[in-house]
């Protein structure tokens, strides 16, 4: 791709003026949160770019590649290859984009979803409600519309890969209640001894619930602690999650005895009948 080409294209996608690009290739003015803090994250990371548009794919791998350059990032031109690219490269995180000529980004989503817990972020131009929402419903992790900054995305990535990467540590008691176990070293949920496949965020928010069981934790806590600073002023993200939560756990998710909600304040989860 020549230089021109790259630079619309990074125009497009992150909003970038055609001379700021001379200011990214050189200079890094932030240091990425890896190198801030090094044992938060894997010194290397395997991305993965599904996107029909050439360019497009490629100025998010070349921005991904400035502030990770260590991090390998695949790319991937068509939703049949993006699903085998998963299963065969294993990536840590899948950057999917929805307007894809032989699968739409949903259906790419519905296939991964039967067979890996990858986290998966889509980007799309597609700034409709509706499509957010059915984006988290089917298990996407986070949903970004373009155009947006280079900053909000490495942030967002980081974000989610803290998140999965987040489960080493001391040792902690499973939270136990009746028929669902939540056993936290090993990043497990059972119910009635049989295990419940939960993705990566879905865990990491009945975690946070369950952390701090009895008690009623703020919308804005769970969207800050889950998502980040820029899911704030998206309370969708949480309603499909805990949706989503209430159908695998639940018997009757309309009548719950797990998760509870506060309407308009936030949620909590009922007590273990062990102290954690």
């Amino acid at each position: 791709m020549s230089v021109v080409n790259l630079c619309t294209y990074m125009e497009d996608i992150f909003g970038w003026k055609t001379e700021k690009i001379e200011v990214v290739v050189f200079v890094l003015p932030y240091p990425s949160i890896r190198q801030r803090k090094p044992n938060m994250l894997k010194a290397v990371n395997k991305i993965l770019v599904i996107d029909d548009e050439v360019d497009v794919a490629r100025a998010i791998q070349l921005t991904i590649q400035l502030q990770e350059p260590n991090w390998q990032v695949l790319t991937v031109n068509n939703g049949k290859d993006g699903l085998i690219l998963i299963d065969t490269e294993s990536p840590d995180l899948v950057l999917l984009d929805l307007a894809m000529p032989d699968m739409s980004g949903f259906q790419v989503l519905e296939q991964i979803r039967l067979f890996s817990d990858v986290p998966v972020i889509i980007l799309t131009v597609q700034n409709d409600e509706l499509d957010k929402v059915r984006g988290l419903e089917l298990g996407a992790d986070d949903y970004i519309v373009k155009p947006f900054s280079r900053l909000e995305l490495i942030a967002r990535i980081h974000s989610i890969l803290r998140r999965v990467e987040g489960f080493i540590g001391q040792p902690k008691k499973p939270y136990i209640n009746g028929q669902l176990t939540i056993d936290f070293n090993h990043h497990q949920v059972y119910k009635a001894g049989k295990i419940i496949s939960l993705t990566s965020t879905e865990f990491h928010l009945l975690e946070i619930l369950a952390r701090n069981a009895g008690k009623l934790i703020p919308n804005e806590t769970l969207l800050g602690r889950v998502w980040g600073q820029y899911a704030l002023d998206n309370p969708d993200y949480l309603k499909v999650y805990m949706h989503r939560l209430r159908s695998k756990l639940e018997d009757d998710p309309s009548h719950p005895i797990y998760l509870h909600t506060e309407r308009g304040e936030g949620y909590w989860l009922e007590p273990p009948s062990e102290n954690l």
